[in-house]
């Protein structure tokens, strides 16, 4: 395969190269967050998981997906309650969709001998974090969690993948204000 660039030809593995490097930044996760102007975070000690009504995983995934959450706010100082009094109402979405993944196998890899490309669909998805204030009525703090989600991958892996999105996604909560 050849492609040729401002007037020069590129070679197979210069090709293949450039194609697993995008590939690679496609696969980042991305995470993204807004909150509330004014909203007081350091009055919100203790929080409730609650169900917001949007889509969710298997049980096993929604296990993770809390435990996860709950890690990451009990580092911050905040206490997980079952009760009816909360200071935060947390809930959770996802958005899980198919996308192709292309192995290389053998040399091919280099432009040259033998080898072959293989194909697999995985499922990856999005995750969206909501923090409500329930005295106010109020959604105060969201983000969201790109390629966090993977169905298709073994439970260490996933756990990994998982922790890591949402160590980086709450890592500036609460958020700082001016």
């Amino acid at each position: 395969m050849r492609i040729q660039q401002n007037g020069k030809l590129l070679s197979s593995a210069l090709v293949v190269a450039l194609m697993l490097v995008t590939a690679g930044t496609l696969a980042a996760q991305d995470v993204r967050y807004n909150f509330m102007p004014g909203a007081d975070f350091s009055k919100y000690r203790t929080y409730k998981w609650v169900n917001t009504g949007g889509a969710h995983s298997d049980q096993i995934m929604d296990a993770e997906i809390k435990q996860a959450v709950d890690s990451q706010l009990a580092a911050k100082g905040m206490t997980k309650t079952d009760g009816d009094k909360a200071d935060l109402y947390i809930g959770y979405q996802t958005a899980v969709h198919q996308e192709t993944q292309w192995d290389v196998e053998g040399s091919r890899a280099f432009g040259m001998g033998s080898g072959s490309w293989t194909s697999s669909t995985i499922s990856v998805g999005t995750l969206v974090l909501d923090m409500y204030d329930p005295g106010r009525k109020q959604l105060v703090w969201t983000g969201s969690a790109t390629n966090t989600i993977d169905t298709g991958s073994d439970h260490e892996k996933h756990m990994k993948k998982l922790d890591k999105a949402m160590a980086k996604l709450l890592k500036n909560y609460p958020p700082k204000q001016k």
